[in-house]
């Protein structure tokens, strides 16, 4: 049916007449299709349109935050503590990188760390960002590292706000939570025997029987060698951070600076480590890589074999200045048998592509024959003569 119509109008569609919500009008009049407001029946459509969808949104974000919540909770670590089972208790040492406390953790003696890199407010979130997601990668290897020389790890935590501190350090008495937003915290057993360090203060003195030296030095050689197979540089070798139990066996510790060797050297570099230990390559600030390990392994062998410590009385530029330049180190006494000295010799050499892998290490140490002596000559029987006897010196 086609009618004309006015005001230039051609012939217009017939339709029945529908209300907005769809349902067909009772009466069967029709209306004339150019005489319909489509401009308010699109606006009516579009606030329709608009209002479903946010409901629709509003019940699939909360789908997806339900679902995100489940995920977050699946997405847990497999090296993630639950700071509830974690008791701290006192303070045991105070290190470059953190706080050691004793404390157990489901029912298992810890020694707990607290490593913060630094005071809050000097780095960038970005920086702080790009040094947790470091410490997770790290970690999520340090879990998986089982070996009698290296202290076992039990877990870590990003979420240290949950921990519970000692307020007083003497007596463990007292909670707080006051802690560094960048802190993260380590768990690993705890061993009663000390540090190396201590041990060796403790014998100072009377010294060690050359039996004992090579032993220790084999523990340390072993455990290093372990890390090292598995990319791990420790990058803090000295006697202070290692640890023994109760029957005198040597395990690694504190991991703070340690990281996952970098396929190119240039990616690691760095002055990180403790003065009088560090390579020259490393107090350079020269690509470096596991070797620098082994150049500190040459000094904590000087160090257990002589019960001393190394360059006691120089300053910090000084050593720095002359075992870079002036290839400083440790002297060697004139008892100190032949081939343990070339050892302490080829680990700190300068030049690190001589010095050898530690796994050869552990070999030269276990061919040292420790049945006839040649420990270094206690104070009180150091008269001189023992000393120079060729047999015994490098």
């Amino acid at each position: 049916m086609a009618e004309s119509g006015g005001g230039g109008a051609s012939g217009k569609v017939l339709r029945p007449s529908r209300s907005l919500d769809g349902s067909e009008a009772a009466s069967s009049a029709y209306i004339r299709a150019d005489k319909i407001d489509l401009k308010s029946l699109d606006l009516q459509l579009e606030k329709q349109y608009t209002k479903s969808y946010k409901a629709a949104a509003a019940g699939a974000g909360a789908a997806s935050t339900t679902s995100s919540s489940s995920s977050k909770e699946r997405a847990r670590e497999e090296w993630e503590i639950d700071p509830s089972k974690l008791d701290i208790r006192y303070v045991i040492a105070h290190g470059t990188y953190g706080t050691v406390y004793r404390g157990t953790y489901d029912s298992r003696d810890v020694a707990v760390k607290i490593l913060d890199w630094g005071e809050d407010g000097y780095a960038t979130e970005a920086e702080t960002a790009q040094l947790r997601t470091s410490f997770k990668h790290e970690v999520a290897v340090w879990h998986k590292l089982d070996h009698p020389n290296v202290t076992k790890f039990v877990g870590a935590s990003m979420g240290t706000t949950d921990l519970r501190l000692p307020e007083n350090s003497s007596t463990g008495t007292g909670r707080s939570t006051n802690l560094p937003a960048r802190a993260c915290c380590v768990v690993v057993e705890y061993l009663q025997g000390g540090t190396l360090k201590q041990y060796l203060i403790k014998n100072s003195r009377r010294k060690l029987a050359y039996k004992v030296v090579v032993q220790l030095a084999l523990d340390l050689s072993r455990g290093l060698s372990y890390l090292h197979s598995r990319k791990i540089v420790h990058r803090d070798v000295k006697s202070e951070n290692m640890l023994l139990d109760n029957q005198r066996n040597l395990k690694i510790a504190d991991f703070g600076v340690a990281r996952v060797e970098a396929q190119n050297p240039k990616d690691m570099t760095g002055a990180t480590g403790t003065l009088g230990y560090m390579a020259p390559e490393v107090l350079e600030g020269k690509p470096y890589n596991r070797k620098c390990d082994v150049y500190s392994f040459g000094i904590c062998l000087w160090e257990i074999y002589c019960c001393d410590m190394p360059y006691p009385d120089l300053s910090f530029a000084d050593v720095s200045s002359k075992v870079v330049h002036q290839n400083l180190r440790p002297d060697i006494p004139r008892c100190c048998p032949t081939p343990m000295a070339n050892i302490m010799k080829r680990c700190w050499d300068a030049n690190p592509e001589k010095r050898p892998d530690m796994e050869e290490v552990v070999r030269l140490l276990e061919s040292l024959d420790t049945s006839k002596g040649g420990g270094m000559i206690p104070e009180d029987q150091n008269t001189g003569c023992f000393c120079f006897f060729r047999a015994r010196g490098p």
